[in-house]
Order: structure tokens, then sequence, then C-alpha cells
């Protein structure tokens, strides 16, 4: 064991581990785990899998037992948005394996480190159909950074070594390792590896100096610039960074949908996100600018709407990324930095100078007075948007905020400034409906002293919900706040807007009574249907100290606005009737 290795162990309280001892592969995969800094773990256990949790008995990590893997994996995909740090989950093979497909490919879209650690049947079944028995890293392969098949016990320190490398480094992602059951049965002396060397694999890109002052040079001659700031500028922990570039060269910022929290939204310089339900401001920025600098952002099709050629028709597009294959690959662009962000401008920010941008910061600034968010209050009755507004007013914005999947989160997207990079946490890329509930789990374990509420919808709830049974049985305080519209919202609204309200398999009206739910599970459990209703039970809830269930009963036809149809250009917004 290196030196560094043992004064890690005794900085982090993490028990003496001796090299050399003969230990089985599921003893050797959680030293390997222990050496990695891992805590927390995300799991259920199955047949595959008994000799990992028959080590992890006892053990020193803290094992979270959810009631699906697919709430395992989302939420260790909260945890890893909300630490930066790799998220861990095991599952057993066959069906347990597969129910992390949809978690992998979520973590593979948005870029989040996991390591999914799976079971498999003793290699002398490979193949034979056995019971349980699946190639997980076949059907991973597409959605995974990387995926491993451990044939030997001494390949194993060297595996686990590589995957959090691979996770974490470079454009983060999730790894897969599957452990056939005799591998995690033999037993060989125990080592770990100091160092990683993948042939091929390039960890980290740091942007050369001349790309880096094209950069600059791009930006300088920049009358009408724009900012467009992505998920990269967070998982590259830039805020920071992005905050003292943009206010030295007085730069006007764009948050994606992934970004948001990566600039602060109450910043005066904040235009906030664009696209198809952004805001009325940073969508006619795209239009009139005359250079665009994307930072960790992919120009995907919510933002251009697929429209590339007219998107940002004005503009010289300049775009730095972690990944190369993201440059070039949606627009046409003028410069790039094949980069990491955050070192991208640590370069660039004693080069750049203060941009000839105040007439413009002035038209965007008018824009914003004339086009804000708006909608339409309607006496007794409880709009959605006002329940997020609520949420941002009762925590100054400074909670951690997890989402589903459908008009709820275009709302929050919308409505709840984030001041903080990490704070929103949602499923931008896979749109995966049961994701918030269980990140939100895995958010407050990072985090718990912070407020951390999951916004879901009466839909997305009901595929995840049955893990208000850890929340009950570790007291972890999640708020929940349900905008429930007894529908299946986004839906619903299309169905309305393109298909001539022909509502086909929306109707969500015998959902259970979700108060009476999460009793149940011994959950405290409000309800609210108007406005004055809102504000009491809310209050009550962040005043409980332990996991709450709100039932925010809004509008049915609520429709999310400003909206872009598919097939429209950023110029042909429909701004709604609000």
């Amino acid at each position: 064991m290196s030196v560094e290795m043992a004064e890690m162990q005794k900085k982090n309280g993490i028990p003496p581990i001796q090299f050399g001892e003969e230990v089985t592969g599921a003893e050797t995969l959680l030293r390997c785990l222990i050496l990695e800094q891992v805590e927390y773990i995300f799991g259920y256990p199955g047949g595959a899998v008994l000799p990992i949790y028959d080590s992890l008995y006892g053990s020193y990590f803290k094992h979270i037992l959810t009631r699906h893997e697919q709430g395992a994996i989302h939420a260790a995909d909260g945890y890893a948005r909300a630490t930066g740090k790799p998220g861990v989950c095991i599952a057993t093979s066959g069906p347990g394996a597969t129910n992390l497909v949809t978690g992998i490919a979520t973590a593979q879209m948005d870029s989040v480190p996991l390591v999914c650690i799976t079971g498999n049947v003793a290699q002398s079944l490979i193949g034979t159909d056995a019971f349980q028995e699946a190639n997980i890293t076949g059907i991973t392969i597409p959605i995974t950074k990387h995926s491993y098949f451990v044939r030997d016990i001494r390949d194993l320190p060297r595996i686990v070594k590589e995957a959090f490398h691979i996770a974490t480094t470079g454009r983060p992602g999730p790894v897969l390792i599957d452990i056939p059951k005799d591998v995690a049965n033999a037993s060989a002396p125990f080592t770990y590896p100091d160092k990683v060397e993948i042939r091929g694999y390039r960890d980290t890109l740091v942007p050369s100096d001349e790309d880096v002052q094209g950069f600059v040079q791009a930006i300088g001659e920049a009358k009408r610039p724009v900012i467009l700031a992505g998920g990269g500028i967070i998982a590259a922990s830039a805020d920071k960074e992005l905050l003292a570039f943009a206010e030295k060269a007085r730069i006007p910022v764009i948050n994606t949908f992934m970004g948001l929290g990566g600039f602060p939204g109450t910043h005066e310089l904040s235009l906030a996100m664009p696209g198809m339900h952004g805001n009325y401001t940073a969508n006619q920025a795209l239009l009139n600018a005359d250079c665009v600098i994307g930072l960790g952002a992919r120009f995907d099709d919510r933002i251009t709407m697929g429209r590339t050629k007219e998107f940002a028709p004005k503009a010289r597009i300049v775009h730095v990324d972690i990944d190369p294959a993201e440059l070039g690959k949606n627009v046409s662009t003028a410069v790039t930095v094949a980069g990491d962000v955050k070192s991208t401008l640590v370069k660039a920010l004693p080069l750049i100078e203060k941009c000839d941008s105040e007439a413009w910061i002035s038209q965007l600034k008018e824009w914003q007075v004339q086009q804000p968010y708006k909608y339409n209050t309607n006496g007794d009755v409880l709009k959605p948007q006002a329940v997020i507004e609520l949420l941002y007013r009762s925590t100054d914005g400074e909670a951690i905020v997890t989402t589903d999947v459908g008009q709820h989160q275009m709302w929050t997207a919308q409505y709840y400034k984030f001041k903080h990079s990490r704070s929103f946490i949602s499923s931008g890329g896979l749109g995966t409906m049961g994701f918030g509930f269980p990140a939100a789990i895995g958010a407050q374990i990072a985090h718990p002293d912070r407020t951390v509420i999951a916004v879901v919808g009466d839909g997305g709830f009901q595929m995840t919900n049955q893990e208000l049974a850890i929340v009950s049985q570790y007291n972890i305080p999640v708020k929940v706040a349900i905008v429930n519209n007894q529908c299946l919202g986004m839906v619903r609204q299309w169905q309305e807007l393109f298909y001539d309200n022909r509502y086909s398999q929306i109707d969500l009206t015998c959902s259970p009574d979700f108060v009476k739910l999460a009793e149940a599970y011994g959950v405290k459990g409000l309800r609210a249907s108007t406005p004055q209703e809102a504000e009491a039970v809310w209050a009550q809830a962040l005043q409980h100290d332990g996991p709450v269930v709100v039932d925010f009963r809004v509008e049915q036809e609520e429709n999310v606005y400003p909206m872009v149809a598919t097939g429209n250009t950023l110029d042909q917004m429909e701004l709604g009737d609000e």
C-alpha cells in the first residue's frame, strides 16, 4: 500500500486494509470501494450478489435498501449530481440488473458519474439461459461510458480502479461492472493499483494556449455577445470562474436547462433558460446575438428546435467542450476549444477585456421587462406556477430541487431562480418519469443539513413512490411537492394544441389519496387546493423535521408557456393567453 493511501485512510476514518491478505472477490470489491472513499451504497440484494451482501454485513458502508432497483440508481444519481462524487449502486443479475437500465441511460444522457455493480450467474452457466441470467454488459454497452465483465478475481482491483477513473474524468458518465458469482466467491491476495493507465483513454483535456487566444479574440470582437452555459459548467465545477468571466467581460449569460444553477439566476446578467419553454429574452438574445459562446452546452434540439441552420442566424458560434465529439456536431462553429471548461475560463480570464456590450445589455433588460414569465391568477384556484413561486420564496432559492419530467419540470425551471451550482437536479436528456423523488433522497443523504424538495407530478410520483418506505425508515427529511393536476399534464397539453383536444389515455383521476398513501408509510401528508391553503401547509412542511408529502391540487388545464412548437424556430414563440 502506498503512503498516500495509508494517509487517506487515516484522514477519512477508513478501516485499515491489509494488502496481500487472501480474501474473496466480494471482500476485494468492498475493500476497493473503501479505497475509492465510497460511503453510501444504494441497492437491492438477490441471489447473484449474495456473496457481496454477506461481506457487507456489519461493514463500514452505509447501505440504503431501496424498494426497487430503479429507485436505487436514481438515488445514486441524485447523490452524484448533488456532490460531484460518483454514485454507487448494486443490483443482482437478470431482472435486478435490467431494472437499472433506465437509470443508466438517464445518467449517460446527462453525463453523471455512476459506478453500477451487478451480479451475474457463475461463468460456467453463462450462455445456458440459466435462472436470472442476462447479458447486462451487452445490453448496456450503448448507454454506458464503459462496461466490464469480470472473468478473474485478480482483475477486479484494476477494473474497479479504472471504473471510478473513467466515470469521473473527462466527460463524466456511468460505468458498469458485472461480477459473476464464481468470481465473487473466488479468493486471491488483495492488491490495489496506485494509478490508472488505460491505453487510448484521454482522461483530461487541457485547452491549448493557441485555442484559448482564439477564443478570447473572437469574443473581443463582439458587440452583442451572449454565453450559453450548459451542464458542463456544473460538471467541471466552473461556476465561480463563469461568474468572474461574465462580470469582467460584461457578457449576459443564458443557462441551458442542464446548466441551471451554474450562474446565479438572480444576477443582473442572467437571462435564464432558452428554447422550447424558455423565456422571450433568452430566445431573442440567441436570435440577435453576433457571438454565441457555448460553454459545456450540447446545442440540443430543445434549444435549436432541430432547425440548426436558423439557430442564432446572426452569430458566430464559439464552442468549448471537454468532449471533442460535441464540437460542430449539432451547429456550425466558427471557433472551437476542445478542453475542460474550467481550465479554459481560468486561462481566458486574465486575457479577456470588457466587451462593448452596454447597449446590448440595455436592450435585453427592456425585453425582460416587456415579456417576463407570467400567468393569470384566478381567485381561489391554485395555479401550478404559484406553487413553484411559493417554494422559491419560502427557501429564498437556497434549496436543492429535484424534479420528475413534464409540465411541473418546466414550471420549476422557469419560476425557481437557482442561485447555486448542483441545486437543480432533473432528468434532462432522457426525460425520465419517476426520477425526481429517489434523486431527492440521494441529494438529501449527501446534504443532510440542506432543504431538499422533490417537485413531482401525480403521474411520475406513482412510478417510484414506494421509496416512501426508506424516507420513513431512515427519517430522510425530503419535502415532496406533488403538482397534482390529475392527468398526464404535458401529454394533455400536446393533445390539446396539436391533436384537436383528443385526450387519449391521460386521465389520472383514479390516483390514490396521496395524503393517506404517505401516512400509510408513516410519513406526514398534507393537502392544499387554494393559494391560502398552499401557504399554510407548505409552512407546516418546512417546519416538520422529517419527510413530508404535500398534495398541491392545481388547475388541470394550465399550459406551459412560452412554447416553441416542434418544427418552428425560436422567433415563432407562442406566449399563450396569459
